[in-house]
């Protein structure tokens, strides 16, 4: 399903984000579907969440009013799952996008999966693990929060380059990424390696270090061979390990 035609519903935690993200938040969305829905739920008399007011109205996310009723109880969380469960039922959605870094949702996420639909998650690092496996993607906020794309790489790129090598966990991702999906030959097309990352890392993301692309990043390791090949109209990016040279 292309990114055109997947329909989705975006939630948002207002206790668990901040205002200041909706832009880059709703830009990020916009790369998986269509958000047909954009709600937000909160205690809209309580000045914690008067930042968001001016965000709401130049982004047309409609607020829902959820009093708290008893002091160290969340009512906000039920709210947002009662309605999720209502949209799933209603069966006009290919998605949902959970704003929050409250593992009260893991249950609502894994529960949207089962029915078949994709979940999108989005909340900071201190997001609970079980929270964000049972996304098919997370999105981490800070990398969201990050100055443009254009900026961002060519701020971080040098420095980010003399440690990439140093990371192990990065380096054997990618390279047990490129094994799986690579021919005879050890070349491997590019998107089947960032799929496969996905499906064991579902918050991996390339800007996390600095890079606006995984083909940026994989290049500015500097410990794989790369080139680009014709494919119909464009051109598609190969990479392979260097271990593989001569074989």
């Amino acid at each position: 399903m292309s990114a055109q035609t997947c329909r989705l519903a975006v939630l948002i935690d207002a206790d668990n984000a901040q205002p200041s993200l909706i832009d880059a938040l709703l830009a990020e969305v916009a790369k998986y579907g269509t958000a047909q829905v954009k709600r937000i739920y909160g205690d809209w008399t309580t000045p914690q969440l008067n930042g968001w007011k001016q965000s709401l109205l130049s982004a047309s996310i409609q607020p829902i009013q959820q009093f708290r009723y008893t002091v160290g109880k969340n009512a906000t969380d039920s709210a947002m799952i009662i309605d999720a469960m209502d949209l799933l039922y209603s069966n006009n959605f290919d998605g949902f996008c959970l704003v929050s870094s409250d593992s009260d949702f893991t249950r609502l996420a894994s529960r949207i999966r089962e029915a078949g639909l994709l979940v999108y998650g989005f909340g900071e690092r201190k997001t609970p693990q079980p929270f964000r496996t049972a996304c098919d993607k997370f999105i981490y906020t800070d990398v969201l929060a990050k100055a443009s794309e254009d900026e961002a790489e060519s701020k971080n790129a040098t420095v980010d380059a003399k440690h990439l090598r140093q990371d192990t966990k990065l380096v054997n991702v990618i390279r047990n990424a490129i094994e799986a999906a690579s021919d005879d030959a050890g070349w491997a097309a590019l998107g089947p390696v960032g799929s496969f990352i996905g499906k064991q890392f579902n918050d991996f993301d390339s800007r996390t270090y600095g890079y606006s692309k995984l083909s940026s990043l994989v290049k500015a390791i500097g410990l794989f061979e790369y080139e680009e090949r014709q494919a119909g109209t464009g051109k598609t990016l190969y990479v392979r390990n260097k271990t593989k040279k001569g074989k």
